[in-house]
């Protein structure tokens, strides 16, 4: 990421945008809750461990050297123009709940309240279901060699998750913005660890290497690929949510999102590199991908590998093994954090400006925070990770369908917000515009016609994996059905569209019951 934009930043960003935000009678009562404590380096923290995932690793290894080639590309097709969209819309409206309002000003309460919901809703999906049975295999994979932790286990271990992350979420910015800077630099530590560790047992045991052959790029691994990858280079945006938190948003904001951008895209290519050099492609699954390497990594410290691959940890390798398991889980649950207290402000803004029931929008006096809605994060996320236990026979299904619709209700959500940029440069052309997408609106057009290209791909190869691959590559689309789905594709697609559907109707009662609220608006 270029380091230019500060140039690009004016020099007064306090002046107030020419058409203030509309606000109601409850916004100006809940308002008043918010603590302002979110400096600088607390917003580029913030954007560090929202944007650095490591679930998803696994998953984007599996696809082999290909993995490379399409993430240096996504880097430059989305990851920058989403970067210099987010950092206009977060400078140029500091609102609370971002991108709920920007999606709002520009469409409107109605479109604001459905993307609202596909946007909060995402999280305690992902929450409940990917990142609770990650955290579930690595205690399985590097506490009890293998075997499954059985009901009890697993509902005492799971639910214990979920809800520490929505406690999380519920402490006050001042408390809160430690775990997230706790997250950052736990990631970071992994992250370099693995990488030494990869160092090491190349010069011990050489690695497998990765070929020009294993880079060529098809269609086939990008149609697979993007949602994947979209999904990690989303987030930008998660810390305009808390803007009114921030000491001084507009200039904040565009520069902690320069800043992250080049140390995330890094957090990933380093471990799916790591993860290749030391696995053969064959072996690495979506599930348990990252964890393998490690587990095959740190036999340097103590272990051995057998000839059919199977890893025996001993003395120092089992115990450091044990100690970076349990940061990874720690890693796990905060990547939910941030997007947790991003997705239910904006949820409870959403209650306070008359797109959702005004009990959903109460903001805490004592926490600063929307209680309500972290606790009703929770409640769904405990759903989601019952139902996809009891109703699903294997982990790895269970694993691709509750990614698929975290996926795909992200991506959709984004697919509002972005374009929000170009709408609100037409509405509003005098609000002060501290960072502005350079190049003109030729060059902010691009930008959101490539990004919403991509997620419109990438929600249509969720909800109909396969999308174009015949047509494409002459493959059957029925192969690209997630694992455990052979031979269901309607019953996979009903999977994906019958949630879908039932979000967007959730969204249009919200817009409904909002609005008392909303006829008591300046």
């Amino acid at each position: 990421m270029p380091d230019a934009q500060d140039a690009a930043i004016a020099a007064d960003t306090h002046e107030a945008p020419a058409e203030p935000i509309p606000t109601t009678e409850a916004a100006s009562a809940e308002r008043s809750k918010l603590q302002q404590h979110l400096g600088r380096v607390d917003v580029l923290m913030f954007l560090l461990c929202t944007l650095i995932g490591l679930d998803t690793i696994g998953s984007v290894a599996s696809y082999g050297g290909q993995a490379i080639t399409w993430l240096l590309a996504l880097a430059v097709l989305f990851y920058l123009p989403s970067a210099l969209i987010i950092s206009e819309l977060g400078a140029a409206f500091p609102a609370e709940g971002g991108p709920y309002v920007w999606t709002r000003l520009a469409f409107g309460h109605f479109a604001g309240a459905l993307n609202n919901i596909l946007y909060w809703v995402s999280n305690p999906v992902w929450l409940g279901g990917t990142l609770s049975i990650t955290a579930v295999a690595t205690i399985e994979g590097f506490f009890r060699d293998g075997r499954p932790l059985g009901d009890l286990g697993f509902y005492a271990f799971t639910l214990a998750f979920i809800w520490v992350g929505i406690a999380s979420a519920v402490l006050s910015v001042r408390l809160g913005k430690y775990v997230t800077s706790a997250g950052a630099v736990l990631r970071i530590v992994l992250l370099a660890f693995f990488t030494l560790s990869v160092v090491i047992y190349g010069i011990r045991h050489g690695l497998h290497g990765i070929t020009a052959g294993d880079l060529k790029p098809s269609w086939a691994v990008f149609l697979a690929l993007t949602p994947v990858l979209l999904f990690n280079f989303v987030g930008f945006d998660v810390p305009s949510s808390a803007a009114e938190e921030m000491r001084d948003p507009q200039r904040d904001v565009p520069f902690a999102i320069i800043r992250s951008g080049a140390a995330a895209v890094a957090g990933y290519i380093v471990p799916v590199v790591g993860i290749l050099v030391v696995l053969p492609t064959s072996s690495v699954t979506g599930l348990s991908g990252f964890l393998d390497a490690m587990r095959a990594a740190f036999t340097v410290y103590g272990g051995s590998i057998a000839a059919d691959g199977t890893v025996h940890l001993t003395g120092a390798g089992s115990v450091l093994a044990k100690l970076v398991a349990l940061g990874f889980i720690l890693a796990l649950l905060t990547s939910a954090v941030p997007w947790l207290m991003g997705s239910d402000r904006a949820l409870a803004v959403s209650g306070y400006d008359g797109a959702a029931p005004r009990s959903l929008g109460v903001i805490s006096k004592r926490f600063g925070t929307p209680v309500r809605v972290n606790v009703l994060s929770g409640l769904i996320a405990t759903g989601v990770c019952v139902l996809a236990h009891e109703l699903s026979g294997s982990a790895a299904k269970y694993f691709g369908a509750v990614l698929a619709l975290a996926l795909s209700t992200t991506l959709l959500s984004y697919i509002g917000i972005l374009p929000a940029a170009l709408v609100l440069r037409r509405k509003y052309p005098d609000v002060v515009r501290p960072f502005r997408v350079p190049g003109g609106t030729r060059v902010l057009t691009a930008c959101v016609v490539a990004t919403v290209g991509l997620l419109a791909l990438g929600a249509i190869t969720l909800i109909y994996p396969g999308f174009a691959t015949d047509w494409l590559t002459g493959a059957d689309v029925n192969d690209a059905l997630p694992e455990g789905w052979s031979g269901q594709r309607t019953a996979y697609t009903l999977s994906q569209l019958l949630p879908l559907g039932a979000f967007l109707l959730m969204g249009a009662g919200f817009y409904a019951a909002g609005r008392r609220t909303r006829r008591h608006s300046d």
